[in-house]
């Protein structure tokens, strides 16, 4: 499992058909090879956002930018690994442990992988979480059956 701090490039965009295709063409044009995109209504006030990861390289960057997307102010961790029958109960439950709040997570899993962002309140939070989860995610040891003699 690998557990590593990411920065999200973000967007604040009207609700609208196209929009997202609008935001992404962009990156795309520049050689973008996005690991996550997310866009989402922000309730029901006819806005949405749209975040990215990773934004690097001086190209990205400048055609993230006259997206109008900005590097995002939450701490977020960026989780991918083998996936198992309850991986994402065993990290919340680590996370819970350090006493630490999510502000949002995002999981999913292809095939045998499993890969999520998790956003925190700070960098703080998102370095404790990156142990809980790290923790977490180690596989249960199980006993070893013992040699007749």
């Amino acid at each position: 499992m690998t557990v590593k701090q990411v920065t999200l490039w973000r967007k604040e965009v009207q609700n609208a058909p196209g929009i997202l295709a609008e935001v992404l063409e962009p990156l795309a044009a520049s050689g973008a090879n996005l690991r996550v995109v997310m866009g989402y209504a922000l309730g029901d006030t006819g806005r949405a956002a749209v975040e990215v990861f990773p934004v690097t390289g001086k190209k990205l960057t400048q055609a993230a930018t006259q997206a109008g997307l900005q590097p995002a102010q939450v701490a977020a961790l960026f989780v991918e690994g083998d996936d198992r029958p309850g991986l994402g109960a065993a990290m919340a439950r680590g996370i819970a442990n350090a006493a630490v709040n999510i502000e949002f997570v995002v999981a999913q899993t292809v095939g045998r992988k499993f890969s999520a962002v998790f956003g925190f309140r700070s960098a703080d939070d998102a370095r404790a979480a990156a142990k809980a989860i790290k923790a977490a995610a180690k596989p249960a040891r199980t006993a070893k059956p013992r040699r007749k003699r």
